[in-house]
């Protein structure tokens, strides 16, 4: 004779409930990590996030310098630089070195807050605004302290997001 199920083990029924939930639970879970690990604006989001790092480490680098370690310091500019840039910082380093070393001055960035102003992931290309505060100490008298916004274009190389333009924010209201 068959057996027919029945309520008569609460226990055995809340635990199958629990399992049955639990199965259901799991590959709801499952289901939206792998929703989320290949949607297009977790990718756009990282990609963002990466440019930004990248930009305001690379704005920090070529407002930092050292007169002590210049060759150093030059260094790396030029890798954090690609493009036209890059070149420039290339062709004027001997005369930089010599400016430099005469004014025999100290100067050290720090990054306030940045912001990614575009970006086009898949053409590699992003711009951002980053404000900082740059102390820059000679030998004789008190540091002088200026706080600034710069406008960085980036560039995604080989060896990730680098500075391909960099200038000074306008400031104020510009509009004629």
């Amino acid at each position: 004779m068959a057996r027919v199920w029945t309520t008569g083990n609460p226990p055995l029924v809340a635990a199958v409930v629990l399992a049955v939930v639990a199965v259901g639970a799991a590959g709801w879970g499952g289901w939206s990590r792998y929703d989320a690990a290949h949607d297009d604006a977790a990718a756009y989001a990282q990609a963002r996030d990466d440019a930004l790092a990248a930009g305001e480490q690379a704005v920090q680098n070529m407002n930092t310098l050292d007169h002590a370690r210049l060759e150093q310091g030059l260094d790396t500019w030029e890798d954090s630089t690609t493009g036209d840039l890059h070149q420039q910082l290339v062709d004027g380093r001997e005369a930089f070195v010599k400016q430099i070393e005469a004014a025999k001055t100290v100067s050290t960035a720090k990054i306030l807050s940045g912001a990614v102003t575009e970006l086009d992931d898949r053409a590699g290309r992003a711009g951002v605004m980053v404000a900082l505060r740059v102390t820059v100490t000679a030998p004789e008298g008190e540091p002088a302290v200026k706080e600034s916004r710069m406008l960085g274009r980036l560039t995604r190389t080989s060896e990730g997001w680098k500075l391909s333009a960099l200038g000074q924010a306008p400031v104020g209201n510009t509009a004629g």
